[in-house]
């Protein structure tokens, strides 16, 4: 079983592979797909065992692969010295840098689509909560709600800003993501005073994060 596991993991990553020069012309869509398949050598049937949604499954594996590869930099030598929002500025910019600015585009309007918006929305998710708990969040109460949803805000609106900078080494992109962040801080400093209020911690104070999180992808980095 195990070994069968890990020949399906590494069928999927020939795949992606082979699918990456066909994106940039025919999307994350099912000829991209079937030529992905062609070139690996794949009996069709199998490919669908491996990858049952098709493009859909090797776009969402280069998602995930990309936060693989942010959690390998963000190591604690390279955070060192940083300021909290730096960390976060940091993460962020290394998540994007890990990427290929025309296959995140074709990714931003595969998951567009209604049908597999739900999908992308939970990848932003996991990105967002993989960063949060390597640079140390421990919450356990609505802030671990809070601090996902603004993050994915900013990510979100970083990725789309960036897929279409042109400026050098995505300099705008970079001045934009410190905008943003520092729009999370106002709203980190105006839910503070929320918190003022008597009412408003009983009412916060049963708000826990789901279970299950230790099934998110990275959360064995510890």
């Amino acid at each position: 079983m195990k070994n069968d596991h890990l020949d399906i993991a590494r069928m999927r990553a020939d795949l992606l592979e082979a699918i990456k020069p066909h994106v940039a012309f025919d999307g994350w869509s099912e000829p991209a797909f079937q030529a992905a398949v062609d070139e690996v050598g794949l009996e069709p049937a199998l490919a669908r065992v491996i990858c049952p949604r098709g493009a859909v499954d090797l776009a969402v594996e280069y998602h995930r692969a990309g936060d693989r590869a942010m959690l390998a930099a963000l190591t604690e030598e390279a955070l060192g010295g940083l300021k909290f929002r730096e960390k976060v500025a940091f993460a962020v910019r290394v998540r994007l840098e890990a990427a290929d600015p025309e296959l995140v585009r074709r990714g931003a309007s595969l998951f567009a689509l209604p049908q597999h918006a739900a999908t992308g929305s939970k990848l932003v998710w996991e990105t967002c909560d993989l960063i949060w708990r390597t640079l140390g969040d421990t919450s356990e109460d609505y802030n671990w709600y809070t601090k996902r949803l603004t993050l994915s805000g900013v990510y979100s609106s970083t990725v789309l800003y960036w897929i279409g900078d042109e400026s050098e080494d995505h300099q705008d992109s970079w001045a934009f993501l410190d905008r943003r962040i520092e729009d999370v801080m106002r709203f980190e400093k105006v839910k503070g005073n929320l918190l003022k209020l008597p009412f408003v911690p009983g009412l916060l104070g049963a708000i826990r994060p789901p279970r299950g999180t230790d099934d998110l992808p990275g959360k064995d980095h510890r």
